[in-house]
């Protein structure tokens, strides 16, 4: 169910972009994270050949951050951005990370349980880091590999 991003999934990942984000990530994003960026890993999770949900991370040296995590309305509270969390999760620490990071709106609630439910912390707060509306986010890390 959860595979490595192809190019051929970005149709189906951007369509759900421009439903989930009001800050959407547009198709070039996607093909430059594909195509030219070393440290991206990105992954989807499909159900009947369709992409319901993706998941992306830059593994630079000792940390992981996750880019961007979205999953279809029609499937969420379902666990599967927890699989898709999990999976990038493995992936940070077999490549030895030893912690991982991520940005969440203040507002989204339901996304900080997920974080916290999966150890995530909250660190720092990010005055007015979404663009669209200036929101504030906050800075969540993990610790990874038992390092910390």
């Amino acid at each position: 169910m959860i595979e490595q991003m192809t190019i051929d999934d970005l149709q189906d990942v951007c369509q759900l972009e421009e439903i989930l984000f009001t800050s959407s990530w547009k198709m070039n994003d996607f093909l430059y994270e594909l195509n030219d960026n070393p440290y991206s890993c990105y992954f989807v999770y499909k159900l009947n050949n369709k992409v319901i949900g993706y998941i992306g991370e830059w593994i630079t040296f000792e940390q992981a951050q996750i880019t961007t995590l979205g999953v279809d309305p029609e499937y969420q509270g379902q666990g599967i951005a927890t699989s898709l969390l999990e999976h990038a999760i493995l992936i940070a620490n077999q490549k030895q990370c030893e912690i991982m990071s991520l940005e969440v709106r203040v507002s989204n609630i339901v996304a900080l349980n997920l974080y916290k439910k999966l150890g995530f912390e909250i660190v720092n707060i990010r005055k007015g880091y979404y663009q669209d509306n200036h929101e504030d986010a906050y800075l969540m890390i993990k610790p990874l590999g038992g390092s910390l």
